[in-house]
């Protein structure tokens, strides 16, 4: 994905670590790196906002329960497959 403008940090490579950016996991230079990104990126924006209310979805449909570390794994791994499979395809 990318919007067309010319960013440090390129839009792909901001929304394979946006799971992580979500769950507070990163680095702080990491972060604001993400988070200036984001600013100037309304595509980007719009796919944070997107991965961040179907992370509250999810947490409020399942309560307390967490996921194994395995489940959660497979499904990050998932996720950023995906990700890069619609990225080629738009690419092309």
């Amino acid at each position: 994905m990318s919007c067309g403008e010319h960013h440090d940090v390129d839009c792909g490579e901001i929304l394979q670590r946006v799971y992580v950016f979500i769950d507070n996991e990163l680095a702080d230079a990491s972060s604001d790196e993400i988070r200036q990104h984001l600013e100037e990126c309304a595509p980007c924006l719009d796919e944070y906002d997107l991965e961040r209310c179907v992370k509250k979805l999810v947490h409020r449909s399942c309560g307390s329960d967490h996921a194994p570390d395995a489940l959660r794994q497979r499904i990050l791994l998932r996720l950023t497959q995906i990700q890069i499979e619609t990225t080629i395809t738009t690419t092309d």
